[in-house]
């Protein structure tokens, strides 16, 4: 006899995280995670390496500079902004807070994994809503609110998808909504989005007394391995955040990192200006190859092999791996003829390619 987990706890399937390594390989190209191509500029290497000279030392706990930063960056109020060991923390914490059991946790059907895995420990029941052409469909996430719906999460852009809802869109959905439903717009991949059909949530996280916008320096920041998220909403919301999150729960390296990641506002750019060039060329090399490149806001690419029950993407991730190119199945996601391939650096871009030619011409 061992003590029994609350109920849903044994439910969840463990994220698998994208892999980093291919057995054999003389060069490893990593596009599984969407990590940033151009990895943490020189000024925040400084920056981290700077905090190891005081390692005995607690991180301050509110990560008061670091949130003073955030807010100055992008105009907003420092006390509604919570950081998170990551955005996956947040996702935790916040679902923990307002869904339990008996509730339900509403996402689209290929939402971020992290929202079901989140509902089932706190003991809330996960919903998926049906997407339309892999989009999420305002619609349907609407139909599928009940008297039972605490939170519902909206990737945009989505991840593994790619693809984003606009303003409008996010804005009749969050009309939709009860009162008491908590809107979560997760924008990790904001910063490579400069169009006048999206905006990351700051509007009506600013304005909207049940909207939330979460964001990442893991991605365009380059600062993935330290793991720093932000939240920002109504301060109510905000208070319950702090009131649940661990006291020291980034770490003084990684405030250190992102505040300085932040003010390199030169490394964002040329972040930006590569996935600007070869996003693009990806698509156009995928599809050229037959391939079904599927429109992305982000840095990556779900790549659509032509048989459906999956086999096919199956064995091309397995010849990736054995030329040292290691993208992402998509199985886990429903979507199992699929590959996500990181938009990375240009020798891994066409390393990828070339392997997924020899591949199709069998």
């Amino acid at each position: 006899m061992y003590p029994s987990p609350r109920p849903g706890v044994l439910d969840i399937a463990p994220y698998v995280p994208g892999e980093h390594d291919a057995e054999g390989a003389a060069e490893i190209h990593v596009m599984s995670a969407n990590e940033g191509a151009l990895g943490a500029s020189a000024r925040t290497i400084a920056a981290y390496e700077a905090v190891g000279t005081h390692l005995h030392r607690y991180p301050e706990g509110g990560a008061t500079d670091l949130r003073a930063a955030i807010a100055s960056h992008h105009g907003l109020e420092a006390g509604r902004v919570v950081c998170g060991s990551g955005s996956d923390e947040l996702i935790r914490l916040l679902t923990g807070a307002y869904a339990g059991p008996g509730d339900e946790v509403l996402f689209s059907r290929h939402g971020f994994a992290m929202y079901p895995i989140s509902a089932l420990a706190s003991g809330a029941r996960p919903v998926a809503a049906p997407e339309t052409g892999l989009r999420a469909d305002v619609d349907a996430l609407l139909d599928a609110v009940t008297d039972n719906t605490r939170i519902l999460f909206l990737a945009n852009p989505n991840n593994p998808t790619g693809s984003h809802l606009s303003p409008d869109e996010v804005t009749r959905l969050h009309a939709g909504l009860p009162e008491t439903v908590l809107l979560v717009i997760d924008a990790a991949y904001a910063e490579y989005i400069d169009r006048p059909d999206y905006e990351p949530g700051l509007a009506l996280a600013g304005s909207a007394p049940n909207v939330v916008m979460l964001r990442t320096f893991s991605k365009i920041h380059g600062l993935a391995a330290l793991r720093v998220g932000w939240a920002y909403g109504p301060e109510p919301v905000a208070d319950v955040l702090c009131r649940v999150r661990g006291p020291f729960n980034v770490n003084a390296a990684a405030q250190a990192a992102a505040a300085a990641a932040l003010a390199d506002t030169d490394h964002v750019a040329k972040a930006k200006a590569h996935n600007d060039r070869w996003l693009p060329w990806l698509a156009n090399e995928l599809t050229a190859l037959g391939l079904n490149a599927h429109p992305s806001a982000g840095n990556f690419i779900l790549a659509g092999f032509p048989e459906a029950d999956g086999e096919m993407a199956a064995a091309a991730d397995a010849f990736l791996v054995s030329r040292g190119v290691i993208t992402r199945r998509m199985a886990g996601y429903n979507l199992p003829q699929c590959l996500r391939i990181t938009v990375a650096e240009e020798p891994a871009l066409r390393a990828c390619v070339a392997a997924l030619e020899a591949f199709m011409a069998g």
